[in-house]
C-alpha cells in the first residue's frame, strides 16, 4: 500500500468539479480597551480588514493547494460582493465559468469581528431560498458543460439554495453513469436527498439533526450504529463522520474505523469541514482506502484548525506530517 505522503502527490492533477454554496469570509481584526457607553457591548478598534474565499470556494482553494484543478459551479448575486468574489478566484487562476450571476439573490458575506484572538460576532448578508427553476437549470447546463474529464464531484452544501433535489438527483446520476465518484458534505435542508453518493460526509450535529437521532462521541458503538443507519437509509457506498476533537469514524468498502484527533493547540475550527471534504474526495478520486481516505482527511482537518480564520490547507505542512504516519 502506497504511503500517506505518496497518495497526497498523487493529488496533482486531479480534475475536481465543485457544486455548491460560494461565499466571501470577511473578517474585521482589532482590539477591545473600553465597553461602549451607549450598551453594555465591546468596543471594537479596528486594525485591519481581509476577505477570503469560503464554502464551495474554500473548497476549490483547498484542492488547489493540494494541487488538484478546482471547477467551481455556483450561484453568485449581481453586487460588489459576488464581483470581489469573481475577481479573487481569478486572481487564484480558477475556473470561473461555472459561477452563475443572478439578479434575484445576493452574494453570501460573513462577517466576523475578531478581538485579541476571541471571536466577538459574526454578521451573515445572505439569502438560503432555494434557486429558482431557471436558476437550477442554468445551473445544470453549467454542470453538463463542465463534467467531462472530471475525476469527481463534491456537493458543497451550506443550505443557501444553490443545490437542490432535482440538482443532486441529476447530477448523481449523470456522474453513475459516467463512472465519477460523489463526494457529500452535507447540511440540514437536503440531508437525504443525496441518494446513492459514493461517499457522505455529515458532521455529528448534522448526523443528529438529519436521523433525529441523541448519539454521543464518546460512545463508539452507538457511533458506528448511527453511521451504519445512515449508510443504509442514502444506500451511499461510504459515510466518513467528522466528530471533532473525538477524530472521524469511517464506514466504507467493508472497513469500519475509527481514527482519533491528533493532540493540537485548536486557534479555530472554521473551515476544517471544508479541509477535510476536500482532501476526501481526492482520495476517493484516487480509490484509495477507507481507513487511509479517514488517516489523511483526520489529518488535514486538524491541521488548519491551528490558524485564526478560514484558511486552506497547506501542502507542504500536510506532506510533512502524513510522512510521520
Amino acid at each position: 500500500m502506497a504511503s500517506l505522503a505518496h497518495q497526497v502527490e498523487r493529488f496533482a492533477g486531479l480534475r475536481a468539479l465543485i457544486i455548491g454554496d460560494v461565499m466571501l469570509d470577511s473578517y474585521i481584526w482589532g482590539s477591545v480597551e473600553r465597553i461602549s457607553p451607549e450598551a453594555p457591548v465591546p468596543v471594537v478598534q479596528v486594525r485591519q480588514r481581509d476577505v477570503r474565499l469560503g464554502g464551495a470556494a474554500n473548497v476549490a482553494l483547498n484542492m488547489q493547494s493540494l494541487g488538484a484543478v478546482p471547477v467551481l459551479v455556483a450561484l453568485t448575486g449581481q453586487d460588489d460582493a459576488g464581483k470581489r468574489l469573481l475577481s479573487i478566484l481569478e486572481a487564484a487562476h480558477m475556473d470561473t465559468r461555472g459561477l452563475v450571476t443572478s439578479a434575484e439573490r445576493p452574494t453570501t458575506v460573513k462577517t466576523r469581528v475578531i478581538a485579541s484572538h476571541q471571536h466577538v460576532v459574526r454578521v451573515d448578508d445572505e439569502t438560503d431560498r432555494p434557486a429558482s427553476p431557471a436558476e437550477e437549470a442554468t445551473l445544470l447546463a453549467r454542470i453538463d458543460l463542465l463534467l467531462p474529464g472530471c475525476d469527481v464531484i463534491v456537493f458543497e452544501d451550506y443550505d443557501k439554495g444553490a443545490i437542490t433535489p432535482t440538482l443532486i438527483q441529476q447530477v448523481v446520476g449523470k456522474a453513475n453513469a459516467l463512472g465519477i465518484p460523489t463526494v457529500v458534505d452535507p447540511k440540514k435542508r437536503n440531508f437525504l436527498a443525496y441518494q446513492g453518493v459514493t461517499l457522505f460526509k455529515p458532521n455529528l450535529k448534522e448526523l443528529r439533526e438529519g436521523l433525529k437521532v441523541e448519539v454521543q462521541p464518546a460512545r463508539p458503538d452507538e457511533i458506528k450504529k448511527a453511521v451504519a443507519l445512515l449508510k443504509q437509509k442514502l444506500g451511499v457506498q461510504g459515510v466518513l463522520l467528522t466528530l471533532s476533537e473525538h477524530g472521524v469514524v469511517v464506514d466504507a468498502d467493508g472497513t469500519v474505523a475509527h481514527v482519533p484527533a491528533h493532540v493540537r493547540e485548536i486557534a479555530d475550527v472554521s473551515g476544517a469541514g471544508d479541509t477535510v471534504v476536500s482532501i476526501a474526495a481526492l482520495c476517493v478520486a484516487l480509490r484509495m482506502p477507507p481507513a487511509q481516505i479517514a488517516a489523511l482527511a483526520n489529518l488535514g482537518g486538524g491541521l488548519v484548525c491551528q490558524y485564526v480564520g478560514v484558511v486552506p490547507i497547506n501542502r507542504q505542512e500536510l506532506l510533512a506530517e502524513a510522512a510521520r504516519l
